[in-house]
């Protein structure tokens, strides 16, 4: 069977912005140019959802230089003027303007611009309330399971289809939240066993610094690719060195859709393009000495030589049982 849809593409610009509404658009411009289906923002009220000197992540501290993550969160905080600017400007450069939600502040303010696909982050899959409010909207959903066990994967499904959305609008991203994400911890046998066990569309929020990850998920079923997008590795903030930078990205997105093409359907069968190549490589039975009328084929005499315009060797065994109707020389093609 094959694909129906395409996979969809998703450049995560994040906080890779700086808060600075000419990044964001320049992010726009070149996700849209890369080939990305969507990019992607986050919306959010700092003091909504973290608290006054609440720790820095690893990787925060590795690659900023604020104390805590509340100044640093507060200073990549993009206003609600900055927001429709960005929805404006992807809408104008036919991208799909997606965004994460962080509080509810942010969940309104998709509603109230009719977004139509709410992207849940790895942080929030424990948050009853905050899936509760989601799952009330009944818009598609895509959650990501950074940081998750089975039992909060299957706690969240719960809630969602609880509170009424149906499991058809749900699309799991398999998800390590580490940045870069170490190969050895991507996982991605994890979406096999989602659509095993929870038959949900699946795809790959991948935070590698690899190309060839987000195909091999392709391969494997995903139907949703999200990656972060970078203008330079080299800007200051916590994400862009886990990114992949334009051309990176775009050699993603065509490795992504060379695979996705050649997954093809589900059926062997010979295709048009090897049709014509039958003749020239596969074999046929011959006379491998000369043989006279009359004489029982024995497997000393023959042989199986290109090309297939003869009797197929798989009819070996009824050639041994036949005496030949003719003299052969050796290479003649035999008939029965």
């Amino acid at each position: 069977m094959q694909r129906k849809n395409k996979v969809f593409i998703i450049a995560e610009a994040g906080v890779n912005h700086n808060n600075n509404i000419y990044f964001a658009k320049k992010l726009i411009k070149t996700a849209k140019k890369c080939g990305a289906d969507a990019i992607k923002f986050q919306v959010f009220k700092t003091e909504n959802y973290i608290i006054k000197k609440a720790p820095l992540a690893g990787y925060q501290k590795k690659n900023t230089n604020f104390s805590d993550q509340f100044k640093l969160i507060k200073r990549l905080e993009l206003s609600e003027i900055k927001l429709k600017q960005i929805m404006n400007f992807a809408k104008k450069n036919k991208i799909k303007f997606l965004a994460s939600a962080f509080d509810n502040w942010g969940i309104d303010f998709l509603d109230k611009n009719k977004i139509q696909i709410y992207k849940i982050p790895s942080g929030e899959i424990t948050n009853y309330p905050y899936l509760k409010i989601i799952a009330k909207k009944n818009k598609e959903v895509i959650l990501s399971t950074g940081m998750s066990n089975m039992h909060d994967v299957s706690s969240a499904l719960k809630i969602l289809m609880k509170f009424g959305l149906p499991k058809k609008k749900i699309t799991l991203l398999q998800c390590n939240t580490d940045y870069p994400t170490p190969l050895e911890d991507v996982n991605l046998n994890v979406l096999k066993t989602y659509k095993k066990k929870f038959n949900t569309k699946i795809g790959l929020s991948d935070h590698t610094n690899s190309v060839v990850i987000p195909s091999a998920a392709v391969a494997l079923g995903a139907e949703v690719v999200e990656k972060h997008l970078t203008l330079n590795k080299k800007l200051s903030g916590p994400d862009h060195k886990a990114s992949l930078n334009p051309s990176e990205f775009t050699q993603m997105v065509k490795n992504i859709r060379e695979t996705e093409k050649s997954l093809g359907i589900s059926i062997k069968k010979v295709t048009k393009s090897e049709k014509k190549n039958i003749l020239i490589a596969r074999k046929s039975i011959v006379a491998k000495i000369n043989i006279k009328k009359g004489q029982k084929f024995k497997e000393y005499m023959l042989a199986c030589k290109r090309p297939a315009a003869g009797l197929s060797p798989i009819f070996w065994n009824n050639v041994l049982k036949k005496k030949a109707r003719k003299n052969y020389k050796a290479d003649e093609m035999i008939k029965l």
